[in-house]
């Protein structure tokens, strides 16, 4: 239990340092990311491509972290606060203009040979575009 939960810390660490070669090697190359109100994607090298999205769109921080794990060390569960910037336009999204936003969010792990398999991310998207546009 004591390891997954370490690698899920670790994990998060590299993301609040934003460094994503650190985040990625806790990543199995299978990884199936379910990206929050989307859709699914596959492998490490897609899961890169949507780290430099999210790393040109938006300054993100993670606070309040808390860590949950099965008592087989097979899934973890994390809620934290989203505290970040609006950088610049995302698809689909309002425009950007560098409005901040905090809101909470979630995530699931399953955890296999010392990496991370699945990460299925959630926060309220309605709450976080209310937020950017002031509606």
């Amino acid at each position: 239990m004591s390891d997954s939960i370490a690698l899920v810390q670790r994990y998060y660490d590299a993301f609040n340092r934003a460094d994503w070669d650190a985040m990625l090697a806790c990543l199995g190359d299978d990884v199936a990311h379910d990206i929050n109100q989307g859709h699914r994607e596959i492998g490490r090298d897609t899961f890169r491509g949507f780290l430099a999205r999210m790393n040109r769109c938006y300054h993100e921080q993670l606070h309040d972290i808390v860590l949950m794990v099965h008592a087989d060390g097979g899934r973890v569960a994390a809620e934290y606060v989203v505290h970040g910037e609006y950088l610049a336009d995302d698809a689909g999204l309002p425009p950007a203009r560098g409005q901040r936003y905090v809101l909470p969010g979630g995530a699931f792990f399953d955890i296999r040979d010392g990496r991370i398999v699945r990460v299925t991310n959630y926060y309220n998207l309605q709450d976080w575009i209310t937020q950017v546009t002031g509606a």
